[in-house]
């Protein structure tokens, strides 16, 4: 079992902590965050004003957040797991009767929009990685995983009943991701996955039925064109039209005449791919991959269980967002509102990731200094 220490490091020393950051990480972070500025640019017409601007600002508090994390060590940061995730699941439950929009997804804190969901996300690796530290080598025992997968599903069951499915899925994805590399009975996993399946009529019948639709829709997209489909059908066609080396900055006619619709968030990977075209594409690609690829490097790296939980969780959620969002406007799974890490249009999403990136910083400074 490993023991949390209550010390963190105090801000004595910064410069050295500072130093011991993954720049190389940041750097790369910090590329993709440029292009999500130059896309939100285009996608607001050449003008900073809105996107762009309100971009730069979150970036630079991302930033920020970073930093005042990599000061702090990681079994300090631990410490607040359990009543981060308490404060989480409170909001879900604020949210579903005094949330705002058109689906209750957020809460309005008067000047800005907070939407619980998303740093349930970290909150969920924070908790996992303490619950397994504090009772280890019980991967096998029955009663232990089913706790853990109880943890999980508290919040999951509560994004889904906001509803947002397609986040709620993701959450659901991640914990148990985390559960089965720390050990998940192979028994409880095939019971999982036939309970799933057993219970597939039932979630369909509980389903709305713009949710049906949705599936439906993505099954087949002509079935209705100018409704539903009609997102999908006008990002194939803006990825299509991109071709090799893309249509150039601000010259995208799919987006410029707005047949493209959410060009600034859910879809602002169709704005790339229409205006810099496959080799843009690819770029954007290979970051995500090679941000991942130092995240890997990282978790290998690391022999403290605790750490390599919250290596991989951070890394996973990462792929998750790209995963969701990529195959989202690509066709090959329903639309599912899922932004692109550091590029698309958001506040709380975009910051929860900086914010796992901070607890990635906290780690390795709490390694090396």
């Amino acid at each position: 079992m490993f023991s949390y220490n209550n010390k963190f490091y105090k801000p004595d020393n910064i410069l050295k902590k500072i130093l011991k950051m993954d720049w190389l990480l940041l750097f790369l972070v910090l590329i993709v965050c440029i292009i999500g500025v130059g896309a939100l640019y285009s996608a607001g017409d050449g003008s900073l004003n809105p996107w762009a601007i309100n971009h730069i600002y979150k970036i630079i508090l991302g930033f920020l957040i970073i930093f005042i994390l990599s000061q702090f060590n990681i079994n300090f940061i631990m410490n607040f797991s359990v009543v981060l995730y308490v404060f989480c699941i409170l909001c879900l439950i604020y949210v579903i009767y005094f949330g705002v929009g058109d689906v209750k997804r957020w809460i309005n804190l008067k000047y800005f929009f907070f939407q619980p969901s998303e740093l349930a996300k970290i909150s969920i690796i924070l908790l996992l990685a303490k619950f397994f530290t504090y009772y280890p080598n019980n991967s096998k025992n029955f009663l232990y995983n089913i706790f853990a997968i109880f943890l999980v599903l508290t919040p999951g069951f509560l994004i889904v009943n906001q509803p947002d499915l397609g986040t709620g899925f993701m959450l659901i994805l991640l914990g148990f991701a985390i559960i089965f590399v720390n050990g998940l009975s192979w028994n409880i996993i095939f019971s999982t996955v036939l309970v799933s399946l057993i219970s597939l009529p039932i979630l369909w019948q509980n389903l709305l039925e713009y949710q049906k639709y949705r599936i439906l829709v993505f099954l087949n997209p002509e079935l209705d064109t100018l409704g539903k489909g009609y997102q999908i059908m006008q990002s194939k066609i803006a990825i299509g039209s991109g071709g090799i080396f893309g249509k150039g900055f601000l010259t995208g006619s799919q987006s410029r005449l707005d047949f493209l619709p959410e060009k600034h968030t859910d879809f602002v990977f169709t704005l790339i791919s229409e205006e810099m075209g496959f080799v843009g594409s690819m770029l954007v690609l290979i970051l995500y991959f090679v941000i991942n690829i130092i995240l890997i490097r990282e978790f290998l790296k690391e022999e403290n269980v605790t750490n390599k939980i919250l290596i991989f969780g951070v890394s996973f959620l990462i792929f998750l967002y790209v995963f969701f969002n990529i195959g989202m406007v690509t066709g090959l799974i329903p639309v599912v509102g899922a932004p692109l890490p550091f590029i698309s249009n958001g506040g709380t999403s975009l910051i929860t990731i900086f914010i796992g990136l901070g607890i990635i910083q906290s780690i390795r400074v709490s390694r090396n200094v």
